[in-house]
């Protein structure tokens, strides 16, 4: 992917997309249901802040090689 500014943006409809600043291109969309907008008080913006920033920072160590994942199946997600 070549290297351009990111933007976080809240849309019209709730979802929060992250998507190069040049054009409208959607990378990463998080969608928080009402529950969880509830429990967090209306921070969701900021929570989705913080897990884009460390998504984007993780991307970052694997494209330079200093993270690898070993291939194991099935994948648990925590």
């Amino acid at each position: 992917m070549p290297t351009s500014f990111l933007e976080i943006v809240e849309l019209a409809d709730g979802r929060i997309v992250l998507r190069r600043a040049e054009d409208e291109e959607v990378l990463l969309t998080l969608d928080f249901s009402e529950d969880a907008k509830l429990f967090l008080h209306g921070h969701h913006v900021e929570v989705a802040k913080a897990m884009i920033n460390i998504g984007v920072q993780m991307a970052g160590k694997m494209s330079e090689g200093e993270f690898e994942r070993e291939e194991e199946e099935p994948r648990v997600l925590h």
